[in-house]
């Protein structure tokens, strides 16, 4: 079973993007490794979240930017870093 938060996920509405800053369309982006848990249907656990834009996310998801398999990982784990410290700091998670 793959362990939900909803207030994990719900903690990213009305965030600003902790990549780009940009407001209006963070949500919470789950990994796409299996390593993660993520497969064919089957999300990541909430744990593994960041707080990133709508642009952001499509860029991590390959949808859009043109990145390398490298670069997007890089770029999620960097979203993740900045997602878990606001977690702790904010109180989300004790």
């Amino acid at each position: 079973m793959t362990y939900r938060a909803p207030k994990l996920l719900k903690a990213a509405k009305d965030r600003p993007c902790v990549l780009c800053h940009s407001i209006g369309t963070t949500v919470a982006a789950h990994s796409n490794s299996l390593a993660h848990g993520h497969g064919i249907g089957h999300k990541a656990p909430d744990y593994y979240s960041a707080y990133v834009c709508q642009q952001c996310h499509d860029k991590i998801d390959g949808r859009a930017g043109g990145l390398t398999k490298e670069q997007k990982r890089e770029m999620w784990l960097s979203a993740y870093i900045r997602t878990v410290a606001i977690w702790f700091e904010e109180k989300i998670v004790t």
